[in-house]
C-alpha cells in the first residue's frame, strides 16, 4: 500500500484534498446540530424531570439573567429605573427574544430584588436554546444591558447563551498548539519540509474527522464538547504518528536507501506500529460505552472517527507527500554531508544511549526514584470529588462570573442552583412545611399545580458545588419526603449533576477494568508475553493516579489557577475521569507499543533481555520524548479554548503525557524490565499455540528481496583492544532497512563468516558480553569482504 501511494502520489493527494474540501462544504451547508443529552435512567432527578415535562410542557428557549447593583441607595430609585427599564424594553423588542421578566412590574417583581434593595435581576427568555441563539443577538443583548451602566451602577449578565459570547474566537487553541508543535518539529528535524509533514497530515486527519462529526450530529446526539476533544486528541496523535514514520524514513535516507525504498520500509515498520497504536486508542475510547452514559456516546463517535482518519492520513497521505518531497525531507546540511561523505555510521554517543546504559546499571535506584515521584503526585487524588462546574468557576473578569457572584451576594449562595421537589401525591402543605424546617434550606415556594403535579422550588443556603448541598439532596430524598407521607422526586440542575457524578463514580471501576482488560489482550497478542502487558497495565494505573492528582491540586485545591487564568476552584467534572482515562490509556499504549516493539524486535533476534531493553530504549526514547513534548504543547494550548471542560482535559492530558513519557516510559518501564530479566517475554507454550498471531513488526524479508547478484560473504576476526581473540561474540548482518539476514558466533580464534545474498551496502553489528558493541556499514562487491572488528571492554552499547 505504501509503495502504491508513493508512486501515485498526485492521485492520493488530490483524493485527500477533495475529501477535505468536499466534507467541509457539506458540513458548512448543513450547519451543526450538537445536543447535550444527559440521560440518567433509574435516577431520582430523571424521574423528576419526566414528571415536570409531562405536567409543564414548554417550548421556551434558553433563559439568561441580567443583574444590576447600586453602590448606594436602592435599585427602586427612579434614577436607576430610568436607566434599566428602557434597556430591558429594548431587549424585549429584539427579534429572537421571547420575553423579559423584570423586577419593576408583575406579581413576582418584588421577589427579584434583594432584601437590602441593592441588587436586582431580570430574566431574558430567548426563542431558541443556547446553542441555537445567534451570537450577534446575544452580543446586542449584552451591549444594550451594559450601556445602562453609570458610576455607582454595575450591570452584569449570566446564562449559557451569554457564556458562549464570552469564549475566545474558535481556532485560537488549535492555532497555538500547531505553532508550538511546528517549533518542536523544526528543532528536532532541522528541516522546514520535514517539520511541516506531520502537521499537514494531522490537519487533514483532524479536518476530515471534524467535518464528518459535524455531519453526523444531524443523525445522532453528539455533545458540543465532542469536536473540542476530537481536535485535542486528533492533533496530538496525528502529529505523533506522522513523526514516528518520518523519523524512520529520514533514518533510511541517511543510511543510503533510495527514497522510495526508505518510505516503504518506514511504513512497513513504524506504519504497522501506528496502525496498532491507533487501534488501541479507539478501543480505549470505545471503553466509555460500558458506562451506559448517553452523553459519552457522541464523544466516542467524534474522537474515534478523528483518530481513524488521522491513522489513515498517516498511512496513505504521508507516503504520497514523502514521494513529492524526495530527499528534501533531510535538511540541506544533511543532504550536502550525505553527497560529500556517503553513508556514515550513526552517532552512538548521544544522550539517549548514555541514559539507556545508566538505566541498565542502576535499575533499582531509578525505579525507586520514579515510583516516589509518581506517588507524591498521585497523593491529592485521595481527596478527588466529582461534581459539575458552573459559571461560578469562570474567570473573575468575565461578566458571567460577576453576575453569578452578585446573585449569590443578593439572594444567597444557593440561588444559583435551586432544587425542584416534584410531587404527585400526598399532603403538599405538610411537605412544604417540613422542607422549610430542614437544615440548610433558605427559601421554599410551591408553584401552582398542573395535571396533578406540584413543583416546590427549594433554595439551599449553600452553593450548588457545596458538599452541604449534596447532603441536603440526600436528606430530602431519604427523610423529608417519605416523612411527610408524599411521593416525590428531587430534580433541578444541581440534583442532576449530583446524580451524574454518583452514576459515573459507580461505573468507573467497570470502565477501568474493561479498558485494562482490552489493552492487556492486545499487548498479549502483539508481544507474545504475559509480563509485558501486565507491566503496561500497572504503569497506566500509576500514570492515571498521578495525572488526576495534578488535576485535583490545580482545579479542586486551586493551586496555580490564577496564574493559568482558569477561574475558581471547584469539583472535578464528573464526565472528565471517563474521558481522560480513555484518552490516557490510548496514548499510553501508543508509547508502550513504540518502545516495546523495538525491544521485542531485538529480543527475537538476540534472546538477550538486557540488550533488547537497552537498545530499544536508546533508539526510541528520543522520538517518544519529542512526540510527548508536541502533545504537551497541543494539549496545554486548549487552556485558551475558553471551554472549562476542554481546558481541564487539556491540562490533565498534558500532565499525563509528560509523566508517562518522561518518567514511566523513559525510566520506570525499562528499569522494571531490566529487573524482571528474561521473564519479560515468558508465555506458556499452550497459550502461545492457542493465541492468534498479530505481529506489530513486519515479516522477515525473503532472500529474493535482497540486492540481485551472486551470493558472497563477510568474514574476519573479532578481537579485544589488546589483540586477544573473542570467542562467542555475536556478529549479525542486517539489511539497510534493519532486517536480520544472518547471525553467527565467533570461534575460539575469534573468526566469523556471515553469508551475504548479493552485492550492496549492509550493516554489520558485533556485540559481546562485558564489551562495547559496534555497528558499521559494509559495502560488498562481487567477492567476499574481509572485515575485522575490535571491541573495547566496558563500553556502552553502540548498535543502532
Amino acid at each position: 500500500m505504501a509503495r502504491w501511494c508513493y508512486r501515485h502520489r498526485l492521485v492520493v493527494l488530490l483524493l485527500w484534498v477533495g475529501a477535505l474540501f468536499g466534507l467541509g462544504l457539506s458540513a458548512s451547508t448543513a450547519g451543526t446540530d450538537y445536543a447535550n443529552v444527559f440521560s440518567l435512567p433509574d435516577t431520582d432527578s430523571k424521574s423528576a424531570y419526566d414528571q415536570m415535562a409531562k405536567a409543564f410542557p414548554t417550548t421556551s428557549g434558553d433563559t439568561d439573567t441580567v443583574v444590576w447593583k447600586v453602590d448606594s441607595g436602592s435599585v427602586k430609585d427612579p434614577s436607576v429605573q430610568s436607566r434599566i427599564q428602557p434597556a430591558l424594553d429594548k431587549i424585549a423588542g429584539m427579534k429572537g427574544v421571547g420575553g423579559v421578566t423584570g423586577p419593576y412590574s408583575g406579581a413576582r417583581g418584588a421577589g427579584q430584588i434583594s432584601s437590602d434593595g441593592t441588587i436586582a435581576y431580570a430574566q431574558i427568555t430567548f426563542a431558541d436554546q443556547a446553542n441555537a441563539v445567534p451570537k450577534d443577538l446575544v452580543q446586542k443583548v449584552v451591549d444594550t444591558a451594559q450601556n445602562a451602566e453609570r458610576k455607582g451602577l454595575q450591570v452584569e449578565l449570566g446564562g449559557q447563551a451569554v457564556q458562549r459570547v464570552e469564549e475566545p474566537p474558535g481556532g485560537i487553541a488549535e492555532g497555538v498548539g500547531i505553532l508550538a508543535a511546528a517549533v518542536v518539529l523544526f528543532l528536532a528535524f532541522g528541516s522546514f519540509y520535514a517539520a511541516l509533514l506531520p502537521i499537514g497530515v494531522a490537519v487533514f486527519g483532524v479536518g476530515t474527522g471534524l467535518f464528518s462529526t459535524q455531519l453526523l450530529s444531524h443523525t445522532t446526539d453528539i455533545p458540543d464538547l465532542a469536536p473540542l476533544l476530537a481536535t485535542l486528541i486528533g492533533l496530538g496523535v496525528g502529529i505523533d504518528y506522522a513523526l514516528f514514520i518520518v523519523t524512520r524514513h529520514r533514518r533510511g535516507l541517511q543510511r543510503g536507501l533510495d527514497p522510495e525504498e526508505s518510505a516503504v520500509i518506514a511504513l512497513n515498520t513504524s506504519g504497522r506500529a501506528v496502525l496498532f497504536a491507533g487501534g488501541t486508542v479507539c478501543i480505549a475510547l470505545a471503553g466509555m460505552l460500558v458506562t451506559n452514559l448517553r452523553f459519552l456516546d457522541g464523544v466516542v463517535i467524534g474522537t474515534s472517527l478523528t483518530v481513524v482518519l488521522s491513522v489513515l492520513a498517516a498511512t496513505t497521505l504521508l507516503p504520497a507527500l514523502l514521494g513529492l518531497l524526495g530527499m528534501r525531507v533531510l535538511s540541506r546540511k544533511q543532504r550536502r554531508k550525505l553527497a560529500a561523505n556517503g553513508v556514515e555510521p550513526e552517532r552512538t554517543d548521544n544522550l539517549a544511549v548514555r541514559w539507556s546504559a545508566a538505566v541498565q546499571k542502576r535499575p533499582r535506584r531509578i525505579a525507586a526514584f520514579a515510583l516516589v515521584v509518581m506517588a507524591v503526585l498521585a497523593f491529592p487524588v485521595l481527596s478527588l470529588r466529582l461534581g459539575a462546574t458552573d459559571q461560578g468557576n469562570d474567570d473573575s473578569s468575565t461578566t458571567t462570573r460577576q453576575a453569578y457572584d452578585l446573585l449569590a451576594d443578593g439572594f444567597g449562595p444557593g440561588f444559583n442552583g435551586p432544587l425542584q421537589v416534584v410531587t404527585s401525591s400526598g399532603d403538599t402543605a405538610t411537605l412544604v412545611k417540613d422542607i422549610q424546617g430542614t437544615e440548610d434550606v433558605a427559601r421554599v415556594a410551591a408553584l401552582p399545580p398542573a395535571h396533578g403535579v406540584t413543583v416546590i422550588q427549594v433554595v439551599p443556603k449553600t452553593s450548588p458545588q457545596s458538599q452541604q448541598t449534596d447532603d441536603l439532596i440526600d436528606t430530602l430524598r431519604d427523610k423529608v419526603i417519605p416523612g411527610a407521607g408524599a411521593t416525590g422526586h428531587v430534580g433541578g440542575v444541581t440534583a442532576i449533576s449530583k446524580d451524574f457524578a454518583t452514576v459515573t463514580g459507580d461505573r468507573l471501576p467497570l470502565f477501568v477494568a474493561t479498558i485494562i482488560g482490552l489493552s492487556f489482550l492486545l499487548l498479549l497478542l502483539a508481544f507474545r508475553s504475559l509480563v509485558v502487558p501486565l507491566t503496561a497495565a500497572l504503569m497506566n494505573l500509576v500514570a492515571a493516579a498521578a495525572s488526576f492528582g495534578v488535576l485535583v491540586a490545580i482545579f479542586q485545591w486551586g493551586w496555580g489557577l490564577d496564574m493559568l487564568g482558569l477561574g475558581k476552584e471547584g469539583p472535578i467534572n464528573a464526565f472528565l475521569p471517563v474521558i481522560m482515562l480513555s484518552l490516557l490509556f490510548g496514548l499510553s499504549m501508543d508509547y508502550q507499543v513504540f518502545l516495546v516493539s523495538r525491544m521485542h524486535e531485538e529480543w527475537v533476534h538476540t534472546k538477550d533481555n538486557a540488550r533488547a531493553v537497552r537498545v530499544g530504549l536508546a533508539e526510541t526514547s528520543r522520538v517518544i520524548n519529542s512526540a510527548a513534548l508536541i502533545m504537551v504543547c497541543v494539549f496545554l494550548a486548549f487552556v485558551l479554548s475558553g471551554n472549562s471542560g476542554a481546558a481541564t482535559a487539556g491540562v490533565g492530558l498534558a500532565a499525563a503525557v509528560a509523566l508517562d513519557a518522561f518518567i514511566l516510559r523513559t525510566a520506570l518501564v525499562p528499569a522494571a524490565m531490566h529487573l524482571l530479566g528474561a521473564s519479560n517475554w515468558w508465555l506458556p507454550g499452550w497459550l502461545d499455540k492457542a493465541l492468534p498471531h498479530l505481529a506489530v513488526e513486519p515479516a522477515e524479508e525473503p532472500v529474493q528481496a535482497a540486492p540481485e547478484g551472486p551470493a558472497s560473504a563477510v568474514h574476519g576476526f573479532v578481537r579485544t583492544a589488546e589483540g586477544e581473540p573473542l570467542e562467542g561474540a555475536a556478529v549479525t548482518l542486517l539489511s539497510a532497512g534493519g532486517r536480520q539476514l544472518d547471525r553467527v558466533e565467533t570461534l575460539a580464534d575469534g573468526s566469523y563468516i556471515v553469508s551475504v545474498p548479493g552485492p550492496g551496502t549492509y550493516l554489520l553489528a558485533t556485540t559481546a558480553a562485558s564489551y562495547s558493541s559496534i555497528a558499521r556499514h559494509v559495502a560488498v562487491t562481487d567477492g567476499p569482504l574481509i572485515h575485522d572488528v575490535e571491541l573495547a571492554e566496558g563500553g556502552v552499547d553502540a548498535v543502532n
